[in-house]
């Protein structure tokens, strides 16, 4: 799960990361008073939306101006006219796409004095099995094109979860900034408090970009992301009110509603599978054959046939596909279960496109035997590499 910038910030103050002083505003007016509260003659209104890139992304429509998502004024009469331009309009960027997201709140912040801009991220490392911070001195620069480009400048150190963040290790990594002085200092405890929230409140990812030195040699959060284990939601009600559906895929909110392991790709033919390993070597045999995949979709091994149903009017729901292929392995998911829930669905959004349907294990002539007898036109594989040529070759060409 994601939360907007202000909302990590919140969460991050609790732990003690030094951060700006700001106030999150959903109308003109309530901007005007944040930025009135604040003590500073420089202010920035960040849009908040789910995606980076917000200071160089561009807006749709012409009477939100030329300026980007991020932008700094003199003035709380700017605050509130430049507020007023961005909320309601949609902005662009290289994280959202062309269509872009509509910009429903900004966060006003207190300028400040920028002396170096750093990067600062932890993650779970999957290479590891440990959390890991990485750090550069490239701050303000998309970490991607940093690893693409320079990857000598990420240095990153493995936190032991028996002992957790060394203050060494935190002063290793302030050393590898190029800091000095009073910095370091700075620094350690930033990193420190930032570890701390990384491990209560079960994130899975917090990156800090850009992290400043002002001209004080305060260490400051000017940015913040935060990303959550959605297993652990359940322990952390405060995080989990943070959710703004909003911002969020709308069939892959409504497969998390339903229990579905939904990611919606740029393909063009559907996959319903259930098992995350057989739903990833699903889409690895339909590229094999030259096709593109326009979902992973696992439904899961205890599915009932409701659920198989929503599944499969999710993948329908997608305009881009063009075909669908239906991939079950039949264990605790029996494969009668799976063959009503793709018949009800199929009959109740009226079936346009070409389905392969690819049925083995528990109850499978059952399942056959349902599909046959459905009147659809449905085409039958015997096996995988047969189910992923043949929706391939009726997607590509028309004709199985």
């Amino acid at each position: 799960m994601n939360i907007h910038e202000y909302q990590a910030k919140e969460l991050l103050k609790k732990y003690g990361v030094d951060l700006l002083n700001g106030g999150v505003a959903f109308n003109p007016d309530d901007a005007g008073k944040v930025a009135s509260t604040l003590s500073s003659n420089v202010f920035v209104v960040k849009s908040q939306i789910h995606a980076g890139g917000r200071g160089k992304g561009k807006f749709v429509q012409p009477e939100a101006g030329e300026k980007g998502g991020v932008r700094v004024v003199k003035s709380v009469a700017e605050v509130i006219e430049n507020t007023k331009a961005m909320l309601g309009k949609t902005l662009v960027t290289h994280q959202t796409g062309p269509n872009g997201k509509e910009v429903k709140r900004v966060y006003i912040e207190e300028g400040c004095d920028i002396k170096r801009e750093l990067y600062l991220g932890m993650l779970v490392d999957r290479a590891t099995s440990r959390i890991t911070f990485m750090v550069s001195t490239e701050g303000g620069m998309e970490i991607e094109k940093v690893a693409a480009e320079t990857p000598e400048k990420i240095i990153k150190e493995a936190v032991d979860p028996a002992v957790g963040l060394m203050p060494f290790q935190a002063r290793k990594l302030a050393f590898a900034l190029g800091l000095s002085g009073k910095q370091v200092g700075s620094a350690v405890k930033f990193m420190m408090a930032m570890y701390n929230a990384f491990i209560d409140l079960d994130a899975s990812l917090v990156e800090i970009n850009p992290l400043v030195v002002t001209g004080d040699d305060r260490i400051v959060a000017l940015d913040a992301k935060m990303n959550f284990d959605d297993n652990a939601l359940y322990r952390h009600t405060d995080v989990a009110g943070m959710r703004d559906e909003d911002e969020e895929d709308a069939m892959e909110l409504e497969a998390t509603k339903n229990e579905l392991n939904y990611i919606r790709l740029d393909g063009n033919i559907g996959c319903m599978v259930n098992g995350a390993g057989l739903a990833m070597a699903t889409m690895d045999i339909i590229k094999l054959y030259g096709g593109d995949p326009a979902n992973f979709l696992d439904v899961g091994g205890g599915a009932t046939k409701e659920r198989v149903t929503t599944a499969f009017k999710l993948i329908l729901s997608d305009e881009n596909v063009k075909g669908v292929l239906v991939n079950i392995f039949g264990g605790i998911m029996r494969c009668d279960i799976i063959a009503e829930g793709v018949i009800a669905a199929a009959k109740e959004v009226g079936l346009k496109v070409p389905l392969v349907v690819r049925l083995e294990g528990t109850n499978v002539e059952k399942g056959k035997q349902i599909l046959g007898e459905s009147g659809l036109n449905i085409i039958s594989a015997n096996n995988l590499a047969d189910a992923a040529e043949k929706i391939v070759t009726v997607v590509n060409k028309g004709e199985c």
